[in-house]
């Protein structure tokens, strides 16, 4: 007689798969009767593949929307709690109800509302948002930009160019007294030099001790003595202060080409006015437009001054003034005439 073996496990049985897809179900159905309640649905049976998932954030990058307007998403992870209160899943539902991209369209009626229209038109705009306004603003701003350029430069140039005729424009009068150095004396170095304003105050005025040793004072024309180099100003030191007054002024001078070898210098034709060459100012001394007229005769014939007299030489001072008062009866037509004929430099 055969003997019978029974195997009897009393452990707990294993969880039913059924159990978590009931979970899921009843889940969902408690979320669609809310839906409905709130207007989102009509009553009516819809296939649970249609209806998308909902969620409180935007979709990722890789959710594309499918030919009948459903949004591809990614299957639904497995929750580890199968059952939730009532009360937890109401104020779950109500959160996400409280979102303003699950809110109907104003424009649409409340009796036919489509959940997928606005899951899809919502989603759109959340992703187009962010984007807009850094396409919209570099086209926007640049007209905005350019306006004030276009319009700018004109208007800033025309104020520029009034302002220049209005604006005074610096001008100085220069005089240089040499004396001689070099073989013989023939060479002519600078022993002093006075620079005056436009008003005929002085501006610079210094006795300067030539690099080389000075063989004639030529004291009846320069006025300088030995005893005004003891304390005289270094070539090189003065010049660099001269330059630094003349640059970019208009020079005023008596045969000032003189005067500028002197100073080795080469100031530009444009800025510079050199009375023995001014055709206004011979025709109102009553002498031939091309000729070179001394600085003394000009101004006495013009001026009617006496200057370079006496035994006790010429003072560079003087000199300047006499010279900047003669540019000034010819100022207006000499500038109006220059600006018609722009020297070259």
């Amino acid at each position: 007689m055969s003997t019978l073996i029974l195997n009897l496990d009393f452990g707990k049985p294993p969880p039913k798969k059924t159990s978590e897809g009931n979970a899921k179900h009843r889940k969902f159905v408690r979320k669609r009767r809310l839906l409905e309640k709130r207007g989102f649905l009509n009553k009516k049976n819809q296939s649970p593949s249609n209806v998308p998932k909902l969620h409180s954030e935007p979709p990722k990058k890789g959710e594309t929307p499918q030919v009948d307007g459903t949004w591809k998403i990614p299957p639904l992870q497995k929750k580890k709690t199968a059952a939730a209160s009532n009360s937890g899943s109401e104020q779950s539902l109500d959160k996400k109800a409280s979102v303003p991209w699950l809110t109907p369209a104003p424009s649409q009626k409340a009796g036919s509302v489509d959940l997928l229209g606005e899951f899809q038109s919502a989603l759109t705009k959340i992703k187009s948002h962010p984007t807009h306004p850094q396409k919209k603003d570099p086209q926007k701003n640049p007209p905005q930009k350019n306006t004030p350029q276009n319009s700018n430069p004109a208007h800033s140039e025309n104020e520029c160019s009034r302002e220049s005729q209005h604006m005074p424009t610096k001008i100085v009068a220069i005089d240089c007294e040499m004396v001689g150095t070099g073989p013989k004396g023939h060479v002519s170095s600078l022993a002093r030099c006075s620079i005056i304003n436009y008003n005929g105050d002085v501006l610079y005025d210094e006795y300067i001790l030539p690099p080389c040793h000075i063989v004639d004072y030529r004291t009846r024309w320069s006025g300088i003595r030995k005893h005004h180099m003891v304390n005289a100003t270094p070539f090189r030191i003065a010049r660099g202060q001269i330059l630094k007054i003349l640059t970019g002024k208009i020079v005023v001078g008596h045969a000032i080409h003189n005067d500028f070898k002197a100073l080795q210098y080469f100031h530009p034709k444009s800025l510079t006015r050199d009375t023995s060459h001014i055709p206004p100012l011979n025709r109102k001394a009553n002498c031939p437009e091309n000729a070179t007229i001394s600085l003394k005769h000009l101004t006495k014939k013009l001026l009617n001054r006496d200057i370079q007299a006496g035994k006790g030489g010429h003072s560079s001072v003087e000199d300047a003034q006499a010279t900047m008062e003669l540019y000034k009866l010819v100022e207006v037509e000499w500038e109006q005439h220059l600006a018609q004929n722009p020297p070259k430099d």
